[in-house]
């Protein structure tokens, strides 16, 4: 059958490469990774899922879901609305409350910046919020590119231009210096990652805001919840509407690539390929995205139990017990491992039926009460 990866991977491309911070430009087009994390910590990985890229956009949800977790949602709206915006992602443009429209665009996305650990310096601001990031990534790879975050500032004229409109329409909590704040916003979008790490962060956000790898609470539910919302109506810039009815996922993309994808109590999946379209996000991402729930029932609006042309890898009940996949085969191959570790201890050595036959057993019985 089709596989959402392989399918996406032949993708024609289109002639678009929106890269306006030049380092952006220099990784090669044909790179193409799909990682993902279960809620209880299964891991797949397919492509080039060990190289380092920035976050870029993907890091707004992740500051936004910081910011809320410290201050709560009712203070971060103060500053930031919840309505996605039907402008470009870096318009110079505001609210009837003059506030920024939501926190995935950048005029959000640099008030949310200045909501996070307000007083402090930028170097105790940036080890905050990568302490942050790394629990949310079960302490995988979480890095920095310098020569992004330098490429960012020489090319960010539109975002100087936001930040002082911002200033002027006093936006920022009192006491904000706008261009310190805003060279935090660049070393936020320069934060990197790969694949395998932000896969998990995108479980983290998919499991109530415990890392699945590490059992640690990281965010508190109402973060997570509010975060999820924002990503569903507004994570794909001007696609965002399109996303929500195509394929109904909170996710967040960004111009290196990424999108952030977030099957909520589920798993969470982090795609990548440099090439973009006109609107900004990944070609192959998006028709992984479409892809992915054109075969699963993981659209928000799916019935579980009416949609009999797409899997439910969930497992509940018995209606996929004749479909097997590596995930059933790893939990089952556990199961086995344990109940064969317990059978040595309680049955006879003489006894010739072995621990595999009380699964089977189980498994079928499944089958027949179904």
């Amino acid at each position: 059958g089709r596989h959402p990866s392989r399918c996406s991977c032949s993708l024609p491309l289109s002639p678009f490469f929106l890269y306006y911070i030049p380092q952006l430009a220099k990784f090669s087009p044909d790179l193409w990774a799909v990682s993902l994390c279960t809620v209880d910590g299964q891991r797949h990985t397919v492509g080039d899922t060990k190289v380092p890229f920035c976050l870029q956009s993907c890091v707004k949800p992740l500051k936004y879901a910081i910011a809320v977790h410290d201050h709560g949602t009712e203070y971060v709206h103060r500053f930031i609305g919840k309505e996605p915006s039907g402008l470009r992602f870096n318009k110079l443009f505001l609210d009837e409350d003059d506030k920024p429209h939501n926190p995935m665009v950048n005029a959000g996305a640099i008030v949310c910046t200045s909501l996070i650990k307000q007083g402090a310096s930028n170097a105790e601001k940036f080890d905050y919020v990568m302490n942050f990031l790394n629990k949310m990534a079960g302490n995988e790879y979480v890095g920095f590119s310098n020569a992004t975050f330098q490429s960012e500032r020489e090319s960010g004229d539109r975002n100087f231009a936001i930040g002082y409109y911002l200033k002027e329409k006093k936006c920022f909590p009192e006491g904000t210096d706008m261009t310190s704040i805003l060279d935090f916003y660049f070393q936020l979008c320069s934060i990197e990652v790969t694949c395998e790490s932000a896969s998990v962060m995108a479980a983290t956000l998919a499991n109530g805001g415990f890392c699945p790898i590490t059992g640690e609470r990281v965010l508190s539910p109402e973060a997570v919840r509010d975060t999820l919302s924002l990503m569903h109506s507004c994570g794909m810039y001007d696609f965002s509407g399109q996303f929500a009815f195509h394929v109904g996922l909170p996710a967040k993309s960004g111009v290196a690539g990424g999108i952030l994808l977030v099957v909520p109590n589920v798993m969470g999946i982090m795609c990548w390929s440099p090439p973009l379209d006109k609107l900004g996000n990944s070609v192959r991402g998006i028709q992984f995205c479409t892809d992915l729930v054109s075969l699963f029932n993981f659209h928000n609006y799916d019935n579980l139990r009416h949609f009999a042309k797409k899997h439910d890898p969930r497992r509940e009940g018995g209606d996929q017990r004749f479909t097997f996949g590596p995930m059933d085969y790893e939990s089952l191959q556990q199961e086995l491992a344990l109940k064969d570790s317990l059978w040595k201890k309680v049955v006879p050595t003489d006894c010739h039926e072995d621990s595999s036959t009380t699964v089977v057993y189980r498994m079928e019985s499944v089958g027949e009460r179904n």
